[in-house]
């Protein structure tokens, strides 16, 4: 009998890793066993990522190596937007699909391994999940309407696309209802959540919502403990959002994809030019949600970035205080107008400037993790071996700080325990356990 493993390798962002688990939802329904790209299997699916180069080269890697070794190869994902460019390098493939194409890899996929005699697939409540079982990402839109020069979004995943508000209700429903504790909410633009459906309304719970993100963000926070907002926009409707986690409706974090703090750069990355803005915006979330935690991610080394506007940067950085910071070196990306932009900043200067950045940020985030000395923090736990390591409501999966858990033995991932902090490195907390908090029926 052939068999009917099939490897699967998912790379990229959180927003690809939910295009790879509803691919793998559709492979497993159909009869397939899907395995890690590690191990043995004839046939290997692989969800590329197209946004940078070094993402880039990660995903030829693979291919290339899957294609040595003999294995017929299935590609998917951001890389798949320019299927001409991709054959060129490998002529050999056969099947090549764009980003969030679910029925072409399934097609392919059959090609070389029919689907079991007899298997129908069945509707059902949840998608397979690639995360650990106590988290998922819930995507609510996809592509994007904004024109940033140095980003091709729009190009490989198309213009704004909202789903209806009581479909991603009832998706949060049946996430939670298979384990998950906390959906991190996510989009290339979750500001602009409902624009494109002029904010329709549609029944939830017996009530007409439209489709804006606050109301959206008020009913999952009945739904699940813990609701984590990613990749919003620092636009006035944000405001919205702050009293709902000043009331705990929502988790007081916020990921603001800020980019830089030179109007100038801003101006010629097509980015909203205003940093004296979003501090005077910043200060006025942190008076109505003083524990907000804010995470923000910059580009470095753009073309024409001077040393002047690296120093804006850095006094921005001193003045917003920002709790997490992740700060990138400028990468053509094909397709980009911001290529064809005059004084290219040479690599050792990108690095330079993304040192400076990471520099003063360390002794930022240390600071601000001052704060949490001597607290209970509630920290939802992630890992056990060979010691109890969580998170708290500060801190997202794989990207932020940790908290270390001494005392922790007893506690399974997934679990709610409540910690008193003792110390902080630069990043990540560290503290002994109070007690499990305990689900009362």
């Amino acid at each position: 009998m052939t068999s009917k493993n099939i490897s699967f390798v998912s790379l990229g962002c959180p927003k690809a890793l939910v295009d790879s688990e509803q691919i793998v939802t559709e492979l497993v329904d159909s009869g397939y066993d899907v395995v890690s790209g590690e191990e043995d299997a004839q046939v290997l699916v692989v969800n590329t990522c197209g946004f940078i180069d070094t993402a880039k080269a990660e995903s030829f890697a693979v291919i290339e190596q899957a294609l040595d070794e003999g294995r017929e190869v299935v590609v998917t994902g951001c890389l798949g937007a320019d299927k001409a460019a991709l054959l060129r390098r490998f002529p050999t493939l056969k099947h090549v699909s764009g980003p969030a194409q679910v029925a072409p890899v399934l097609d392919a996929v059959q090609t070389y391994i029919p689907k079991r005699e007899g298997v129908e697939a069945m509707p059902r409540e949840a998608r397979e999940l690639l995360t650990p079982p106590h988290y998922a990402y819930l995507k609510i839109s996809e592509g994007c309407n904004h024109t940033c020069s140095f980003c091709i979004i729009p190009d490989m995943r198309g213009k704004l696309r909202s789903r209806a508000i009581d479909d991603v209700v009832n998706e949060a429903k049946s996430l939670v209802a298979q384990g998950s504790k906390e959906l991190l909410v996510i989009a290339q633009d979750l500001s602009a959540y409902g624009v494109d459906l002029k904010y329709a309304s549609a029944e939830v719970d017996g009530k007409e919502l439209t489709a804006r993100l606050e109301n959206l963000c008020n009913v999952l926070g009945e739904i699940a403990p813990w609701i984590r907002l990613h990749y919003v926009y620092p636009y006035p409707s944000v405001d919205k959002l702050i009293p709902l986690m000043a009331q705990g409706k929502i988790l007081p974090y916020l990921d603001i994809p800020l980019q830089h703090a030179s109007p100038r750069i801003l101006q010629a990355m097509r980015r909203p030019a205003a940093a004296e803005k979003a501090l005077e915006r910043i200060q006025r979330w942190r008076e109505i949600c003083p524990e907000l935690a804010i995470r923000s991610t910059f580009i470095v080394g753009f073309p024409g970035e001077t040393s002047a506007d690296v120093g804006l940067l850095l006094e921005f950085l001193e003045a917003a205080q920002l709790d997490r910071v992740g700060c990138f070196t400028y990468s053509s990306v094909d397709g980009a107008r911001a290529n064809a932009l005059p004084d290219q900043v040479d690599e050792s200067d990108k690095i330079d400037r993304q040192e400076m950045v990471y520099e003063l940020q360390a002794e930022i985030s240390a600071k601000r993790l001052n704060r949490h000395l001597g607290q209970n923090l509630r920290v939802l736990v992630d890992e056990v071996s060979p010691q109890a390591i969580g998170r708290s409501k500060y801190d997202a999966p794989d990207i932020d700080g940790v908290v270390y858990i001494d005392g922790g033995d007893e506690l399974q991932p997934g679990d709610f325990a409540w910690v008193r902090i003792e110390r902080h490195d630069d990043h990540d907390l560290y503290g002994h356990l109070l007690g499990k908090q305990v689900q009362l029926s």
